[in-house]
């Protein structure tokens, strides 16, 4: 799913995401104040140059793309976690 890209010096990582959800991710990324655009080759270019920003790139992508079992398998082992 993610691919670097040094070419340009930045920590950008190149994400193949399928085109129905590629602008609805961008967007959501864009409000998280992520760096990110989306070349004219339909990939989705992500500056990604702390943790934090990596976390909400992958649960972003997480949000749109996970089988809705995934997502709620995820939730559940969080809510375990904070039990201990």
């Amino acid at each position: 799913m993610l691919s670097p890209d040094s070419s340009d010096g930045f920590a950008d990582q190149v994400l193949q995401i399928p085109l129905g959800d590629r602008w609805q991710i961008y967007h959501r990324l864009q409000e998280l104040m992520i760096p990110c655009s989306c070349p004219p080759d339909g990939s989705l270019r992500v500056q990604i140059n702390t943790w934090l920003a990596a976390i909400l790139v992958r649960s972003t992508v997480m949000q749109f793309l996970a089988p809705r079992h995934q997502l709620v398998d995820w939730l559940e082992s969080c809510w375990h976690c904070n039990h201990y």
